[in-house]
């Protein structure tokens, strides 16, 4: 993202005291999301040098030294933004000249001018001041424009003045301009309406000024000032932009929106399109080179393990090699090309465009759940990670629905849980594998919903923002953007499987074969990893997966998810999963890995955004109370349908 508009300059104008306040801005924007930074200072701004007749000249020493110095700061402390220069300039005089003696600095070396009109302008001045820059071959792009909404005769129109005239008095005193403390009271600042020091009365009056625009125009408050401001823009832009031709590009999407994005249509397409993904996945493409490496696998096992023992090596380094580290590490590496291959599909729906229909779509049920459209983007994020998810929420503007994706991501299934279906799948469900896996996923979602209503009416009491964004034309998917993502998470499968699966494995193996005073043992069950399991075991008996192995396994998925299947690996030995679980456990046993906690990583993530421990533990808890509930009632349902 590019910010158009930042007062970042240290000490210049109204925007940053000084660097070390520079430097915080850039480090916040940068968490935001945002990659480019247009320095915009005041061209008016008088007080400093350079300055000649009301204008900053473009190459005044001190802002570029000032510039130069803020870029340096920038690099220094490792914060990834790029700073590119821009003036705000105040729409007052003659601008031709100023244009010409290149005394405006527009953004970027480019067409564009950051241009702010006075406070009380008319919209019909506005919309003159403006046009005079297309007739000198330039581009304008208004500052503050949801200052300069009021533009027609409309119930926000009449809200917004009958709030102004309300709390004019109060605004004088803090030298506020009513209008900007009118909208911010009209979108629920509370902030705002502490500071004007509202009385009851004129809270009451408020209230009903916005109810009443609100039954009048059909829309909230948020989605009423979005509209105001949104049709003042398009306004301007039909007056002042000449479009010379319909791209053939914009023609097609045009069309298949209209089946992608229609009102009846949308929906099924794009479910339709994710079952096809799964299918294609987890009974074409994916299983079959997973069961090709699983081969592979298990013939190098079988080679490493001769070879050993024709060496005459210790029992118990062979029994590490073979039943720790081949065993475990070697059982999650043969569902690589399962998690390539999904992500291979999802990658092309992204780079296509369809991803951002996807958004655009969901926004409605979204928002009847409690959500806006922009938490789309983070639980679509979770089905692949939690970890980015989780930190994907910083784009959410609203601090309500921010806290609320937190708490919901870790429902959508992540691909670190694919092994754990795979496995039982192969065992229990063969003949129906993609509809075990995409109920398993809409299980997810639906508990995700579930949650998020209960929510909504509870702890996260209160309305989402409004949802915008631009729908990009489709287009072929570029190969190198495909490629590198499924390298990336390639890669960072790999590292899981050689770092922490295979730390967790050995932690598993030694465990399971040495008792309390350090002994091999001959029985796993005589194991310290078994005393531990014993005592966690009982609270999964009513779920009918009560075995000690099973809670052992569901302790290391808190490590990473994949190590649930490595664990059972490493404790069955050569056993078969069937020996441990029935089909009606075994559904138990998947319901509960897919709603208990995220592993250690994904809940580090959610300490540092919520910024507290205690709530971070109750979301920890949450998730199991949830996860054991669920799974208790799959499990009597089973027994029902038995």
């Amino acid at each position: 993202m590019t910010d158009l508009h930042i007062h970042i300059l240290p000490g210049v104008d109204d925007g940053s005291p000084n660097l070390s306040t520079s430097l915080e801005m850039a480090e916040i924007a940068a968490k935001s999301g945002v990659r480019i930074l247009a320095v915009t200072p005041h061209a008016n701004q008088t007080g400093i040098e350079g300055v000649e007749d009301g204008y900053v000249n473009y190459d005044s020493e001190q802002l570029l030294e000032l510039f130069y110095r803020l870029e340096q700061e920038i690099r220094k402390e490792h914060i990834p933004i790029s700073l590119v220069r821009g003036m705000e300039i105040m729409s007052i005089g003659p601008l031709n000249e100023k244009i010409k003696e290149r005394k405006l600095i527009p953004l970027h070396e480019s067409r564009y001018y950051l241009i702010e009109v006075p406070f009380d302008m008319a919209p019909d001045g506005i919309r003159r001041r403006l046009m005079e820059f297309p007739a000198m071959g330039k581009i304008p792009v208004l500052a503050h424009p949801e200052r300069y909404f009021c533009v027609q005769d409309s119930p926000v129109h009449r809200c917004v003045h009958a709030v102004v005239h309300l709390i004019e008095d109060h605004a004088e005193r803090l030298g506020l301009p009513p209008r900007f403390c009118a909208t911010k009271l009209i979108e629920g600042d509370e902030s705002m309406a502490d500071r004007l020091v509202l009385d009851q009365n004129e809270r009451e009056l408020l209230e009903h000024c916005i109810v009443q625009m609100e039954t009048e125009n059909g829309l909230d408050r948020n989605a009423s000032l979005a509209d105001m401001r949104y049709t003042f823009i398009e306004g301007i832009t039909a007056d002042a932009v000449v479009k010379c031709h319909e791209s053939r590009e914009h023609k097609r999407s045009v069309a298949w929106d209209k089946v992608l994005t229609g009102k009846y249509t949308a929906l099924p397409v794009f479910f339709g399109v994710m079952l096809l993904i799964f299918w294609l996945t987890f009974n074409v493409i994916g299983q079959g080179l997973s069961d090709l490496l699983a081969r592979g696998i298990d013939y190098v096992t079988a080679g490493v393990d001769g070879a050993l023992t024709a060496y005459g090596i210790n029992p118990v380094v062979h029994s590490l090699i073979i039943d720790g580290i081949f065993a475990g590490v070697g059982s999650v590496l043969s569902f690589l090309p399962i998690i390539v291959t999904l992500f291979f599909f999802l990658s092309i729906l992204e780079d296509t465009g369809y991803m951002a229909r996807v958004a655009f779509v969901m926004d409605k049920p979204l928002r009847k759940i409690g959500l806006s459209g922009r938490s789309i983007v983070p639980l679509l994020i979770g089905f692949g990670c939690s970890v980015p998810a989780i930190m994907a929420t910083r784009t959410v503007s609203s601090d309500r629905d921010r806290k609320m994706t937190i708490l919901l991501t870790p429902f959508m299934s992540c691909s670190a849980k694919i092994p754990i279906y795979g496995f039982f799948t192969a065992a229990f469900f063969t003949d129906h594998k993609a509809l075990v896996m995409i109920s398993l996923y809409v299980l997810g979602i639906v508990v995700g919903i579930l949650a998020a209503l209960v929510m909504k009416n509870t702890a996260f009491r209160g309305k989402p923002v409004p949802f915008v964004m631009e729908l990009p034309n489709y287009r072929m998917p570029s190969l190198k953007s495909v490629g590198l993502l499924l390298w990336e998470k390639a890669k960072d499968f790999l590292q899981r499987a050689f770092t922490v699966i295979f730390l967790a494995t050995v932690v598993i193996w030694f465990l399971q074969s040495f008792d309390t005073r350090l002994n091999v043992v001959t029985d796993s069950a005589d194991s310290l990893l078994a005393l531990i399991g014993q005592w966690l075991a009982v609270l999964f008996k009513p779920l009918g997966f009560g075995d000690w192995r099973c809670a052992t396994a569901l302790i290391s998925g808190f490590i990473a998810k994949e190590s649930v299947v490595s664990t059972l690996q490493v404790l069955l030995g050569s056993a078969a999963i069937t020996s441990l679980f029935t089909t009606r456990s075994a559904v138990s046993f998947l319901v509960f890995t897919l709603l208990y906690t995220p592993c250690v990583a994904a809940v580090a993530t959610i300490r540092r955004e919520l910024g507290s421990r205690i709530k971070t533990v109750g979301v920890v808890l949450m998730q199991c109370g949830v996860a054991w509930l669920a799974s208790y009632i799959a499990f009597a349902i089973g027994g029902l349908l038995a």
